[in-house]
């Protein structure tokens, strides 16, 4: 157990005791097996986890990081539910900055299932754990275990490197609009490395390749391709990433993995997302995966019927109650397992968009990275002394799109309507930008060469204008439903 203590604090005949694990306290459901144990991290393990007949077992954070508000009962029983009807047990684990996690067993049919298997960690094994705090995406034996990587705390140490002949994998979180388009292409083109990713134009995709064997540090649009569903969103690529890595190796490895991702201003976003389905784009081939199954159709109704929404108007886009573009990025930043994944019944939906709000907010805090599209420059500069790699070429700024005009040609309540709409992107984006410049103020001052490195950013002599692009035409302008 580390130096950590578990303790009982209190009794519930309902959902059983309290179990308090250094400052944070956790509420299992109806606990039943093994006794919980805590490796150094932080992370509740269990060194088995007993299939419950009658109750799901769930690990509810009542302290949880950030102070912000973590799924009540309501929500976490709606997760167990969505689990059961997949048969599956569900186990998301939280980074190691974070010391919260969820656990939850389905039963099937009501019967007592097989006696659980003790699953023993060595030392060496919990050390490991503890040190990467990047555990598989397993899906074997009805287990799904999702982690979402390393940490920006865990990077932000002295000696890190992200070790590119290793088996360090960066998972690139692509929300639609946000400009991760120009900054994927980056990410492929760009980069100043030992061994540069090989592009065939004619296929729009990269071999983003270790030094010294072929296998992928990039998990991307460009380098990978959607192997886990068009534009997959946090709770899909956690519980996918590994599977695809080692289907495609051959092999099951210990990966390290470091999830990045860019936030847009929420109004520009919207628009810009209003403006690409007007010209006729859809991202209908989208999985919409949650907890083993796609969502169903009555989760997720259709807002228009044919193959496209070509010339609606704003006033329809913000009438359909299904659009996803409404806060689109909490929820693509979100666990959604904790609010019962795409059924919108499983609780009410003022505790659907705390408990959203709160998971996107701690998820996105818990990345390596992530950047700000309205502040370009501080964000090349985070993902640089993040990562130890450098761009070939300076990031550029455009912040008077398309989108934002058409913002300023709204209507007063038009606005109104689409601020109240994405009122949980307003809030996340509100949190983003203060921790974004709470990160670059750190690794400022830490920087003995910051004015001059910050001056020359993307300044390689040997590579410079690699990839030239437009800032709209890749935002705004591009009609694909792969954007």
């Amino acid at each position: 157990m580390g130096n950590n203590s578990i303790n009982r604090v209190d009794d519930d005949d309902e959902v059983g005791p309290l179990i308090k694990v250094n400052s944070a306290l956790f509420r299992p459901l109806k606990f039943q097996g093994n006794p919980l144990t805590c490796d150094k991290s932080g992370i509740i393990i269990a060194t088995w986890v007993c299939a419950l007949s009658k109750r799901s077992m769930i690990l509810q954070p009542d302290i949880p990081p950030y102070n912000e508000i973590v799924a009540p009962p309501g929500a976490l029983g709606a997760a167990a539910a969505q689990a059961s009807s997949t048969g599956a047990l569900m186990v998301h684990q939280s980074s190691s900055s974070s010391s919260s996690a969820l656990l939850s067993s389905s039963s099937s049919h009501g019967h007592q299932q097989s006696q659980p298997q003790s699953q023993p960690q060595t030392q060496q094994q919990q050390q490991h754990l503890s040190a990467l705090a990047s555990t598989k995406s397993i899906q074997q034996n009805n287990i799904i275990i999702a982690n979402p990587g390393l940490s920006y705390d865990d990077v932000l140490n002295e000696d890190f490197q992200f070790d590119m002949d290793g088996h360090d994998v960066m998972v690139f979180l692509h929300i639609q609009k946000t400009g991760g388009t120009s900054f994927g292409r980056h990410l492929v083109h760009d980069l100043d490395l030992k061994r540069p990713c090989e592009c065939q134009r004619q296929r729009k995709r990269c071999y983003c390749f270790r030094p010294h064997r072929n296998e992928n540090w990039l998990f991307s649009r460009y380098s990978t391709g959607w192997r886990c569903g068009l534009h997959a969103d946090w709770t899909e690529l956690t519980s996918c990433v590994d599977q695809v890595l080692d289907k495609n190796e051959g092999e099951s490895a210990k990966r390290r993995y470091f999830y990045i991702s860019l936030i847009r201003e929420p109004l520009a976003r919207y628009m810009s997302e209003y403006r690409h389905v007007k010209r006729g784009a859809t991202w209908k081939n989208s999985r919409h995966w949650c907890l083993g199954r796609q969502a169903t159709q009555k989760e997720l109704p259709p807002c228009y019927k044919g193959d496209d929404w070509l010339d609606v108007t704003i006033d329809d886009f913000a009438g359909c109650e299904s659009n996803l573009a409404t806060n689109r990025q909490t929820r693509m930043l979100a666990d959604l397992a904790l609010v019962g994944c795409y059924n919108k019944s499983a609780m009410p939906a003022h505790e659907r968009d705390r408990v959203m709000l709160a998971s996107a907010k701690r998820n996105l805090a818990s990345m390596a990275y992530f950047g700000l599209t309205e502040y370009q420059k501080i964000s090349q500069y985070i993902f640089e002394e993040t990562f130890n790699l450098r761009f070939a070429i300076p990031f550029e700024q455009h912040n008077n799109t398309l989108s934002v005009s058409a913002i300023h040609n709204l209507r007063p309540d038009q606005r109104r309507k689409i601020e109240e709409l994405n009122s949980l992107d307003i809030e996340l984006y509100a949190f983003a930008k203060n921790l974004l410049f709470e990160r670059f103020e750190h690794l400022k001052a830490r920087d003995n060469d910051f004015e001059k490195r910050f001056a020359n950013l993307g300044n390689i002599y040997y590579k410079q204008g690699v990839t030239e692009f437009n800032w709209d035409s890749n935002i705004d302008e591009t009609v694909s439903t792969e954007h």
